[in-house]
């Protein structure tokens, strides 16, 4: 079930359930579990939080997301698009605290989902999300051809972090 293809009642039960999960991996997060969470990547997925700011609210907000280190760069995905919180909070809000295994940095976050390198990045994260790509998307990124991904990625937004320079 890729999110393009899906009813909107379904994108609303696995929005909800990814909302009570993300409050579960932010507990973990905070009890100093994130790097336990980041085990086994293959299998559960690359697990970052992200400390971000309300582009109405101005309040902090804290969302876990799957993501892909490509070259040194963090690379993250909002698989149900433009629609997703977090994602239009950055777009505001640019600015936002990444929490990785090795540690918390500071950022500044980039839509890059009309970069020419969009499917080959976006084929990363979602390879790094584990299980979630295929059980969620529909599809495994390892076997899919760029054509079949693109197509069942569609409204996905690709989103870089840069990071500033050590």
């Amino acid at each position: 079930m890729g999110t393009t293809k899906a009813a909107p009642q379904q994108m609303n039960s696995l929005r909800k359930f990814f909302h009570t999960m993300n409050r579960f991996m932010v507990f973990m997060w905070k009890i100093g579990m994130g790097r336990m969470i980041n085990f086994w990547p293959a299998g559960i997925g690359r697990i970052m939080v992200i400390k971000h700011r309300g582009r109405k609210s101005g309040k902090e907000y804290l969302t876990p997301v799957n993501y892909a280190p490509v070259d040194g760069e963090i690379y993250c995905t909002a698989g149900f698009g433009s629609i997703s919180d977090w994602y239009r909070n950055m777009l505001v809000n640019p600015q936002v605290e990444l929490w990785l295994p090795e540690g918390k940095r500071l950022a500044c976050a980039e839509d890059i989902s009309d970069s020419s390198q969009r499917l080959f990045l976006l084929r990363q994260v979602l390879i790094a999300s584990g299980f979630a790509a295929s059980t969620f998307g529909g599809l495994d990124p390892r076997k899919a051809n760029d054509e079949e991904l693109d197509k069942a990625t569609k409204e996905y937004r690709l989103v870089h972090f840069k990071l500033p320079k050590e």
